[in-house]
């Protein structure tokens, strides 16, 4: 076995390194020399997560005999207390004698607890850890041990310290935060942004950042740790670092101590920043990549600590908005006097000191103070504590083109909103022939209401085609025929083809546009064909290839030819067809829509031949 000792000055704590240390060296059987009293609570010490040693000091402190080990230590040794109990331990464990006898003998003549750190290496690696409390009590030496296992492991931060915010502003951010607790450290990932490296095993058991304090500044930490050991809640100072990469910087430190009622320490929590003027232009941190993500936005700003006057992080958009180079900007509340809202202005200085934790404004800014300049911006703000300190995170959208088209598009859309008005009134009309027809039909087909149903989903369903696709344009005058037919085809296939196994074609010419006077009775004049030729041309329900087809075409330039047939039974007395309800309705429609139609003879089936204005008298004003 091999032992190197070295002692942590700051943390006034000896490390202890074993290497390769024997099983032999561990424990040896002996006879038992010495009568032991019972333990007292022996069954609750077993419970107790660490490991818990009594020794009882003999020959005034040059040796000591063994009162009770830890469970810990039993497990390993595969021994029971009545193994170890009465004996020396320079007899029982010759190598635990040779790294235990000085610190054991030292606290046995001064009575001060010592702390200390044991390192076991087997092969040259580290294997398991020790953080080791020596006390006097009672006469006796106690020796209270938390041993670790070589594992990566998570430092716990309490949750009700830590929040999804704080995370993002520590991480992002040259500032950290530790926590102290039964003498292990917790440290958050600001701190290694700052200290300019990652997590290594054993950062737990001393202060990875006094650690690196320069010769100079020694003095400022040892003053530091002085004032806190004396019951002080709080201190803070500034001392100076080197990272392991040689790098100087500047570190603010906040100390929060947490005591019970007797003085003693419970928790100490630490705030940390980097205070430095230059290092965080010169090294890359993870504040640099979040801020990187918004690179070559102009219109939208990060805006990560804005109410810190010392330690903010702006994206570029936020420069671009304000016009100024960041290496010029000056941060401070003389900003404020740019925003032309006075109300915005007075909820930011609330903010900043404190009154409100939450702004989302839409506000002018006056560009350089220039009222000729202005841009409008959307805000946002959140203000939080963390520990003993406020941090902010938000940001900043540019909208100034989005609000100047908004404008334009204001004007424009007053012609649209009499457009829109129009249609309403068109949709309403037409619901109430629809409703004139429901009513007609319920007296004619009150013993058949699947023909009603039919009829009237047809109906509905081409009138909310032409409502869906007129309310989503902008020009009422020029509405495309071929798309309205392919989508009251696929309508019509899906609520009456796929049940009666018909099948629904259709040809229109790509270059026919009508007015919504025109397009409306239209469809409407298909509607009522189609569902005449439904219910009349197919009695047969199981006859295949039943077939509808219209063609749709541009006789010149003022009129239209709708042709719509059928491959069904035909008509044996057209007197008679001409005279039922249908086409009542066709002939009123034809009527509203300034158009003629007349039967269509072919060979099988039925046809319809409808003619019609391309265009009629548009009553929206343009």
């Amino acid at each position: 076995m091999r032992l190197e000792k070295t002692y942590r000055q700051l943390e006034d704590m000896e490390e202890v390194h074993i290497y390769d240390i024997s099983e032999s060296e561990l424990f040896r059987h002996v006879p038992q020399e010495f009568e032991m009293l019972y333990t007292p609570f022996e069954k609750t010490l077993d419970e107790l997560s660490n490991d818990l040693d009594i020794f009882v000091p003999y020959n005034d402190g040059n040796d000591f005999i063994i009162h009770r080990l830890g469970l810990g230590a039993l497990v390993r040794g595969e021994i029971t207390q009545k193994d170890v109990a009465g004996r020396l331990l320079s007899k029982t464990s010759p190598g635990f004698y040779k790294i235990l006898a000085e610190p054991l003998k030292e606290v046995y003549e001064t009575h001060q607890t010592k702390k200390m750190m044991f390192y076991y290496h087997f092969h040259e690696k580290l294997a398991r850890f020790s953080n080791v409390k020596i006390i006097y009590d009672m006469d006796r030496l106690i020796i209270i041990s938390d041993h670790r296992d070589n594992q990566e492991t998570k430092l716990h931060v309490p949750d009700d310290e830590y929040d999804e915010k704080a995370n993002l502003i520590e991480y992002f951010s040259q500032t950290g935060s530790y926590y102290k607790i039964n003498d292990r450290y917790s440290w958050t990932q600001g701190i290694y942004n700052i200290i300019n490296r990652g997590r290594i095993e054993n950062d737990e058991y001393y202060n990875i950042v006094f650690d690196l304090v320069i010769s100079e500044d020694r003095p400022v930490i040892e003053k530091l740790l002085n004032e806190i050991d004396k019951g002080n809640s709080t201190y803070e100072t500034i001392f100076r670092i080197k990272t392991d990469d040689g790098v100087l910087k500047y570190i603010e430190v906040n100390i929060y101590s947490k005591f019970d009622e007797k003085g003693n320490l419970l928790s100490r929590y630490g705030l940390i920043k980097d205070v430095s003027t230059d290092s965080s232009r010169k090294m890359t941190r993870p504040v640099d990549f979040l801020l990187k993500g918004f690179k070559n936005s102009k219109k939208l700003a990060l805006l990560i600590d804005p109410l810190n006057i010392k330690q903010y992080e702006f994206s570029e958009g936020f420069y671009h908005l304000i016009e100024i180079d960041p290496d010029e900007y000056k941060h401070s509340r003389k900003l404020l006097d740019n925003i032309v809202e006075e109300a915005i202005q007075c909820k930011i200085k609330q903010m900043a000191d404190g009154e409100i934790t939450e702004l989302q404004e839409t506000l002018t800014y006056n560009v350089h103070g220039d009222e000729n300049n202005q841009k409008i911006a959307e805000l946002y703000m959140e203000r939080f504590e963390f520990g003993q300190s406020s941090h902010s995170i938000g940001f900043l959208t540019d909208i100034t083109e989005e609000r100047n088209k908004q404008q334009e598009l204001r004007e424009a859309n007053e012609h649209q909103t009499i457009l829109i008005k129009e249609v309403h009134h068109r949709v309403k009309n037409n619901l109430q022939v629809l409703n004139s027809f429901l009513n007609l039909e319920k007296r004619a087909y009150k013993n058949k209401p699947n023909i009603i149903i039919d009829h009237m989903q047809s109906r509905l369903s081409s009138l909310a085609i032409l409502h869906e696709k007129t309310y989503n344009t902008t020009d009422f005058k020029n509405i495309n025929l071929k798309e309205y037919i392919v989508d009251q085809d696929s309508q019509l296939r899906g609520l009456i083809g796929l049940r009666d196994g018909i099948e629904f074609k259709s040809e229109v010419d790509g270059d026919i546009n009508l007015t919504i006077e025109v397009i409306t009775p239209l469809l409407l004049v298909i509607d009522e064909l189609t569902m005449n030729a439904i219910k009349h041309a197919f009695p047969d329900k199981t006859v295949p290839n039943k077939v509808i087809y219209k063609k749709i075409t541009k006789l010149d330039n003022e009129t239209g030819q709708l042709i719509l047939k059928d491959n069904g039974v035909g008509i044996e007395d057209p007197s008679k067809i001409t005279k039922n309800l249908g086409c009542e309705i066709i002939r009123n429609l034809t009527k509203q829509l300034d158009g003629h139609i007349e039967l269509y003879q072919h060979e099988n089936g039925t046809g319809y031949k409808l003619t019609f204005p391309l265009d009629m008298e548009h009553t929206i004003e343009g």
